[in-house]
């Protein structure tokens, strides 16, 4: 089994003390694989930014635990966590956050050098990110010069320019129409995937729970409930399971977002199975004609 990127035990958030006291999160637990992108969800209030910037290591739980692949972050003071902020977690914000002084390609290798790459390999790291993302033709624009989508996926780069462990989004659809919200947000998971990076996000935005593998809701401070998430094997679409058609296949459940999907995946098992079928009738039929050419042969030999 692999090693948790991130677990979080029993952790409670609290501000003031006595009367006035105010719980944020309350007792939650979470352990996130590597690789899992993990949507978490809930009203306004509901602890959703103070749960994130205690995984963070922006914020201190009153009690509990959180461990980043087995570092204790949550026993560390303030004077050790910078470093680990900078290396080990790669950071995606609502409002973009970019250096509007900056090009785009500064942005982003400043976070390298800050980490301590020279400003070559930063640069030339940098440059090789934002073309991925599909902006090598803006390297050098201001963000004052993009798009929405587009400072979104200076963020992307800036929070991959690191090599995290972990990748933390706070809203980050919220200023981006839905289409392009959904895009960026696919373009995540589709990286992250790729390079084996975990991803948590919190967020209002409904549309964007298909990108994930889990859907956690939290209220109150409590996850309430958890949403998990597959993918159609025919579409490729992702699909709540407790929600979508599914069958049974050798001991192994197939979950479909229509009944259509699922009529056209065992419509190619049938035909696998009948190609195996007569994949097997001919062979056993060669095998039969082999032997009487034998023995055909050894009665002439005889004769």
């Amino acid at each position: 089994m692999n090693a948790l990127t991130l677990d979080v035990r029993n952790v409670t958030k609290r501000y003031g003390d006595g009367e006035t006291a105010v719980t944020a999160v309350r007792d939650v637990s979470l352990a996130i694989q590597p690789s899992e992108i993990v949507l978490i969800m809930g009203p306004s209030g509901s602890g959703k930014t103070t749960l994130l910037s205690m995984m963070g290591a922006l914020l201190h739980p009153t009690a509990g635990t959180i461990r980043l692949d087995g570092t204790a972050l949550s026993d560390l003071s303030e004077r050790q966590l910078p470093p680990i902020r900078l290396r080990q977690f790669g950071f995606i914000f609502q409002d973009f956050n970019l250096l509007s002084a900056l090009s785009i390609l500064e942005n982003v290798a400043l976070v390298a050098e800050l980490a301590g790459s020279k400003r070559k390999a930063a640069r030339e790291k940098a440059t090789a990110i934002l073309t991925e993302l599909g902006l090598g033709a803006r390297l050098d624009f201001l963000p004052e010069k993009l798009s929405g989508g587009e400072k979104q996926r200076v963020a992307i780069a800036r929070a991959l320019i690191n090599d995290p462990a972990l990748i933390l989004a706070d809203e980050p659809t919220a200023n981006l129409d839905s289409k392009i919200g959904h895009e960026i947000m696919r373009l995540l998971r589709r990286i992250a995937k790729e390079q084996g990076r975990s991803v948590v996000i919190v967020s209002h935005d409904q549309r964007i729970r298909d990108i994930a593998d889990r859907v956690l809701w939290l209220e109150d401070g409590r996850f309430k409930d958890v949403i998990t998430m597959t993918t159609d094997p025919v579409c490729g679409m992702t699909v709540e399971r407790d929600r979508a058609v599914s069958v049974e296949r050798d001991g192994e459940a197939f979950y479909f977002c229509s009944k259509g999907c699922r009529e056209e995946f065992l419509g190619r098992l049938r035909s696998e199975d009948m190609g195996g079928c007569r994949s097997a009738v001919l062979q056993r039929a060669g095998s039969v004609f082999a032997h009487l050419a034998s023995g055909a042969r050894d009665g002439h030999a005889s004769d």
